[in-house]
């Protein structure tokens, strides 16, 4: 079943496309670029005594993006394309540091059978769509970005999921959005893997193929926003999601106001204590013998407000994860993203009882004639983690600044530096200092 369905689909369109690839739109719609990134992190620990107490990896990435027109006529046909090549620059045993064969991958690069960071990986994922009026379906790779299930782009090469979604925007000022997810290509990974949430094991532990998902963003004027979001991980879990994002200009500035609540609950045999049992898990904290102890029970809000001026922009924001498990995102274990205001450089702020702030100050200097240089500074602090030692805290400090060269022969050429630091109270947390430098340029093909 692994990829079956989903690879007769693509080869059926795939054969269709071949009879019909000069016809009009298809080719004269076709955009096609390639994406040279330059990865170096360095991922120091701070507390504890097990290695590894230091990660480096270094590596050069080669991100291919292919996008079809669609044919003439009242259904139009297309095929998209993603290709994705890692080259390691920099990685030796002691740095790439993944002893176990339960781990995939060091921070960039999946793991050879000596224990060493293989020299490439590669991947190409396919794509077929439709298209009928305002409705596009799409079947294959996919990266969606939408508040049940975002793409992680935070190393050398992106994450890619397997499965389809139907994207319409037949009714004006409302985009409807549904689908299935079945695997996922982790960022360090050439391998399509079944869907999972954090506390089901790692990578030997439980997964899910049926990840469903639906619901809509309706644009009610030019500056408020709202949204509502289904999805649904078989055997694990089921989550409700809605956030409501407005913008208002002011005599002097603009203020911006992002809310967002999620609701969280067990799903199939992550409900009951046999399936619990089997694996059927989530991560949190409960006490010994609890009966619903791995079982999904979680309510997670936030509310930040952003005040731009001029070259200015300073936030506020304030979130709260109830309940008795951490809030549930699709996680292998292999690098995720979860649609949260605390999602951040190192950490993501989103375990049981969680109460978090966080204060973010960021500069444009367009504003003082320098165009393509901006900075941000933030800093986050967590406390009231149910843990077994009692309350926990936990914070994070966060500093980027980014240059992307305006105009000229290298127009688009982007330089960061990020660099992070974390400190946290729980024992299955350790203190981490961060540096990340990167280079990117994307080529145009076509």
């Amino acid at each position: 079943m692994k990829r079956s369905l989903l690879a007769m689909a693509v080869a059926t369109g795939a054969g269709f496309l071949a009879q019909s690839a000069f016809a009009a739109g298809f080719i004269e719609d076709s955009k096609a670029g390639v994406t040279l990134r330059n990865f170096y992190i360095n991922q120091d620990n701070r507390s504890g005594a097990a290695d590894p107490s230091k990660q480096e990896e270094w590596g050069q990435g080669f991100i291919f993006n292919y996008t079809s027109g669609f044919t003439q006529g009242t259904v139009g046909f297309g095929v998209d394309a993603i290709g994705l090549l890692g080259l390691r620059l920099d990685s030796g045993k002691g740095t790439h540091y993944n002893p176990t064969s339960a781990n995939r991958g060091g921070l960039v690069f999946p793991t050879d059978s000596n224990g060493e960071a293989v020299d490439d990986f590669a991947s190409l994922g396919l794509t077929g769509k439709v298209k009928f009026s305002k409705t596009e379906a799409r079947l294959g790779t996919l990266q969606p970005k939408l508040p049940v299930v975002t793409y992680n782009d935070g190393r050398l090469l992106p994450q890619t999921f397997e499965g389809a979604q139907i994207t319409s925007n037949e009714i004006d000022n409302l985009t409807l959005t549904g689908g299935k997810l079945e695997h996922a290509k982790g960022r360090n990974s050439t391998d399509d893997e079944a869907l999972a949430i954090s506390g089901a094991g790692g990578a030997s532990g439980r997964r899910s193929n049926e990840f469903y998902f639906a619901g809509g963003d309706y644009k009610i004027s030019k500056d408020l926003l709202a949204q509502y979001y289904y999805g649904s991980l078989d055997d694990f879990y089921k989550q409700h999601f809605l956030g409501l994002t407005h913008n208002l200009a002011l005599p002097v500035g603009a203020l911006k106001t992002d809310l967002r609540y999620f609701l969280s609950d067990s799903d199939g045999k992550n409900g009951n204590a046999a399936g619990r049992a089997e694996g059927y898990r989530s991560a949190g904290y409960w006490n010994t013998g609890d009966a619903d102890r791995g079982e999904v029970d979680n309510r997670t809000w936030s509310a930040m407000v952003t005040y731009t001026l001029g070259g200015h922009a300073l936030s506020g924001g304030y979130q709260r994860v109830d309940g008795n498990s951490d809030f549930p995102f699709l996680n292998q274990g292999d690098g995720s993203t979860a649609y949260l205001i605390t999602d951040r450089q190192i950490g993501k702020f989103q375990r049981a009882g969680e109460r978090t702030w966080l204060a973010q100050y960021a500069y444009d200097f367009a504003s003082v004639g320098v165009p393509g240089l901006t900075t941000a500074l933030v800093y986050l602090h967590g406390d009231d983690i149910d843990s077994a030692s009692g309350d926990a805290s936990e914070w994070e400090r966060d500093f980027a600044v980014t240059y992307v060269v305006p105009e000229g022969s290298f127009k688009g050429l982007g330089l960061s530096w990020r660099n992070a630091s974390l400190r946290s109270e729980l024992a299955s947390q350790r203190d981490q200092d961060e540096n990340r430098l990167i280079v990117s340029y994307t080529l145009p093909l076509l």
